[in-house]
């Protein structure tokens, strides 16, 4: 059943960053990124809390609207009047992320096949592609510790994150921290390509060649060259037009 329209009870700010969310987590699901309803796109509200939007479990990412979000504290707290729970696993590694690091706007994890696998491989991300260097340029390890719902693994998140905007979990996914929603989706949609081309190269079976470090050290200034200096703010406007064309109802 569709949520009740929310629009009226919060900040013309806070729906348009539930507008945002809700088509971010339509996307994911349009890309193929999904897995169920078993992964988690947050985005923190602007403000001196440490509030966050994140899904209402058991819901599918291309039924999320704006509306159906939940805001939650830090102790994960329901802030809206809302008929839906929080998977406590996401809320572990959201809430990590968004108490340690100030700048993270966004924070997305998938399980994808090719980020899984990768995950699973000793040497990780391995710098075969274009796409990598923008990975590696930013890029931190978690070890796995089970299915994420014990506080107690929070610090260590932390500290393996520390200041990466990506992330390997190993033997689990991939995640990112963005400032924004775009930049986070922008960030995941880099990270994917880099772990499909990954395998795909080596399922070639001959010898790999890997891009020299040297221009992996300068691929901030090619990001910021590539997009206008906008980072994801540059082809998200793109992404909604394609969004509102072929999957509208996020917006509600």
């Amino acid at each position: 059943m569709p949520a009740s329209s929310v629009q009226a009870q919060v900040s013309a700010q806070e729906w348009q960053l539930r507008q945002d969310l809700a088509a971010c987590y339509r996307l994911v699901a349009h890309y193929g990124w999904s897995d169920l309803v078993f992964t988690h796109i947050s985005a923190r509200i602007p403000g001196p809390d440490h509030h966050f939007l994140i899904n209402p479990y058991g819901l599918m990412f291309d039924e999320i609207t704006a509306s159906s979000l939940v805001k939650v504290d830090q102790h994960c707290n329901k802030l809206n009047d809302s008929p839906y729970s929080v998977n406590p696993a996401g809320f572990v590694i959201h809430s990590a992320i968004h108490e340690a690091r100030e700048d993270a706007g966004c924070v997305l994890h998938t399980h994808t096949r090719a980020g899984v696998a990768v995950s699973a491989q000793k040497d990780g991300v391995l710098p075969l592609s274009q796409q990598s260097t923008f990975v590696l340029a930013s890029l931190a390890y978690h070890d796995y510790e089970g299915v994420a719902f014990r506080p107690d693994e929070k610090p260590r998140l932390q500290a393996d994150l520390g200041h990466a905007n990506f992330m390997v979990l190993r033997n689990h996914g991939l995640l990112v921290v963005g400032k924004t929603i775009a930049d986070a989706f922008l960030s995941m949609y880099t990270f994917e390509a880099t772990c499909q081309i990954q395998l795909a190269a080596q399922s070639g079976g001959g010898a790999l060649t890997h891009v020299d470090p040297r221009i992996v050290s300068g691929v901030a200034e090619s990001m910021r060259v590539q997009t206008g200096g906008l980072g994801g703010a540059f082809v998200w406007p793109a992404l909604l037009r394609k969004l509102q064309r072929i999957d509208p109802g996020y917006l509600d």
